[in-house]
């Protein structure tokens, strides 16, 4: 038999498709986001075909060792990347082969650089403010000003914001808890104009056929016109519809979706390594307002 067809009958013995399918259930089972799902069944696809297809349920430790130390050495992957790795191939273990793995004992770790933190002045801050304008510039004030992370600020719903008491809900964030955080006061006039015009185009997405969008766990089954209703909708929507990648269902998702390359604005704004700019992580302890914004300072 030639080595190409003893790896098409290894590929058709573990059925791949059908495990990477009980890996999605699984993520989909607690509400993983979707760009987890896509990185754990990627990191997964790479454990198989670097073991020869083998199906995973007759590998243990050993190959997951060599899988590990081969991102680090051979592909010198960052230390965040195999950690991730290996957080994928533990989540297919345990959850769709309802195995435990051993204590990883010999894996050559990658070496996490150790860098000296950024952190721009006020002055500084106003200037790479200075630059943008419209959505672009909300979103980055509300970095800045409110200590969100970006896909914090891009998924921010209507419903999320309370100008009575100058305050934002985050929802779903790491850990899949929500928080309150500070409204810096110099944004709620733009917070109070900018939905009026997402508001009209809205409007016109209804009347166009897609102007729901995605809502949290069974929502949707619970209230099937809820995508519909203004306090569900995103703060920053994309201008055109997108299929959801999961449902097939065409619908208005955040900005991100259009293309916008926010994230390079994580940087200047402290927000890739410096954790002291996210100043309202527990803010609730006090109140939202016990907090002053360094956006109105």
């Amino acid at each position: 038999m030639s080595a190409t067809a003893r790896l098409t009958e290894s590929a058709e013995n573990i059925k791949a498709p059908r495990l990477l399918d009980q890996l999605r259930h699984q993520i989909r089972l607690r509400h993983y986001s979707y760009r987890t799902e896509q990185a754990y069944v990627s990191w997964t696809k790479r454990f198989i075909r670097l073991h020869n297809l083998k199906d995973p349920a007759h590998m243990r430790g050993p190959e997951v060792e060599i899988y590990l130390s081969y991102l680090a050495f051979d592909r010198n992957v960052a230390a965040a990347a195999q950690s991730q790795a290996l957080s994928a191939v533990m989540f297919l273990y345990k959850t769709a082969l309802n195995t435990d793995l051993p204590w990883l004992q010999n894996v050559v770790r990658a070496t996490r650089p150790r860098r000296l933190p950024v952190v721009l002045t006020q002055a500084q801050t106003r200037a790479v403010l200075g630059q943008l304008d419209g959505a672009i510039w909300l979103v980055a004030s509300l970095l800045y000003g409110s200590g969100l992370r970006v896909l914090e600020a891009l998924r921010l719903r209507i419903k999320d914001i309370d100008l009575k008491f100058q305050q934002l809900t985050v929802r779903d964030r790491k850990g899949a808890k929500d928080r309150v955080t500070v409204l810096p006061g110099a944004l709620v006039q733009p917070l109070t104009t900018h939905p009026v015009r997402v508001r009209e185009r809205h409007a016109l997405a209804v009347a166009g056929g897609f102007g729901g969008v995605e809502l949290p766990f069974a929502l949707a089954r619970k209230y099937p016109r809820a995508e519909f209703d203004w306090a569900w909708q995103y703060v920053f929507p994309s201008t055109n519809a997108n299929v959801d990648p999961r449902t097939g269902a065409r619908r208005r998702h955040h900005l991100l979706a259009a293309n916008y390359d926010i994230r390079k604005m994580q940087e200047p704004l402290g927000h890739q390594e410096v954790s002291t700019t996210q100043i309202c992580t527990h803010v609730m302890q006090k109140g939202a307002n016990a907090v002053m914004s360094p956006l109105d300072r």
